[in-house]
């Protein structure tokens, strides 16, 4: 997104007044604590799991406010110099320019790139690898020509290739692979263990409590996993249909198959093409439920939706909270997310 890049080369300008700003100190630094650790997530998924970690013994900020989606982050001079100031910055490599360029310059040996500890789903695999297999047995070759619509079938989602449908937004920056690591439960536990160890290092009179509450939070991950794989055992179909394709570690975990109306980045505009691949996809495989989700309009969603009757849902990818959920969590939505998948999916 060229105003997100733009915003992130400008960095080094803000890097300095932030030092500025946070030699000054205030009560609305993003960062805290007189009597812990301070530690800094770049947005929801992570800041939650560093809460959970920390719990009372260091202070836990949110670089990405409620409501705002963090693929677009443009820090601030303040918030730059929140980074600065913080003991431990959280955050995913590749997902957010300006963070990942705010560390290199003012933090890099207290970030915690949490990419570099999970093994990332390729977006070719998350793509549009289900939904082309379902369309290529409605259409006919001549409208699936390779040269025409190769990367629509294959789910090349890059900014290069796509610009003529939109595609040059949320493009996760460097990020080799689907960003949505914390749809697969799992992948959270070693960033858990890893906070612990980190926290524990900075704050050694501590670290039984931050090892004992990352156990804590692995052992609940792991219920929620098991809820999972239970809850969608035994479903009458497999296939769900999304507006943004963020759910691919979900798909890959408990054998389901994603389709999107768009790949990876949640503001694209779908192609006609895409839009009959879908269709068909609804109609052979009875899909009943397309889902939206909070942070982005559910317009395309709804509107295909009332075309096929059926119904329109949210599936949320959890990326940050809203007004609707800031009394919810992690946990909280991800069971929500089951009950929804169950019921669109006629599962036992």
């Amino acid at each position: 997104m060229k105003t997100r890049r733009a915003a992130a080369s400008g960095l080094t300008a803000l890097a300095m007044t932030g030092l500025a700003l946070s030699a000054c100190g205030s009560d609305d630094d993003a960062t805290a604590g007189d009597d812990g650790p301070s530690v800094l997530a770049s947005f929801y998924p992570l800041a939650f799991v560093a809460e959970r970690v920390a719990g009372d013994h260091a202070s836990v900020d949110n670089l990405t406010q409620p409501g705002g989606e963090p693929h677009d982050l443009e820090l601030s001079a303040r918030q730059v110099g929140a980074v600065t100031d913080a003991d431990l910055v959280v955050y995913l490599g590749g997902f957010q320019p300006s963070v990942d360029e705010a560390v290199e310059q003012n933090a890099e040996d207290r970030g915690l790139d949490t990419a570099e500890l999970v093994t990332l789903l390729d977006e070719h695999e998350s793509d549009h690898e289900h939904g082309d297999d379902h369309a290529e047995d409605e259409h006919t070759d001549e409208a699936h020509s390779d040269d025409e619509h190769s990367d629509e079938e294959h789910g090349d989602d890059h900014a290069d290739d796509h610009a003529e449908e939109g595609h040059e937004g949320h493009d996760h920056g460097d990020l080799d692979g689907d960003p949505h690591i914390w749809l697969d439960p799992a992948n959270l536990e070693p960033i858990a263990e890893t906070v612990a160890d980190r926290l524990a290092d900075l704050d050694p009179d501590n670290a039984d409590a931050y090892h004992a509450n990352a156990d804590d939070l692995i052992a609940d991950l792991h219920d929620l996993d098991e809820e999972f794989a239970t809850g969608l055992g035994q479903c009458e179909r497999q296939v769900f249909v999304v507006a943004h394709e963020a759910f691919g570690y979900l798909a890959d975990k408990y054998n389901l198959e994603q389709v999107g109306i768009s790949g990876i980045d949640p503001e694209a505009e779908p192609s006609p093409e895409r839009l009959a691949q879908v269709h068909d996809v609804v109609k052979a495989e009875g899909v009943s439920t397309i889902f939206y989700e909070r942070l982005v309009s559910p317009a395309v969603a709804e509107t295909l939706a009332g075309d096929l009757g059926v119904e329109a849902a949210v599936l949320d990818p959890i990326e940050g909270l809203t007004d609707e959920t800031a009394d919810q969590d992690y946990f909280d939505l991800m069971r929500a997310n089951l009950e929804a998948l169950r019921t669109a999916n006629g599962c036992s």
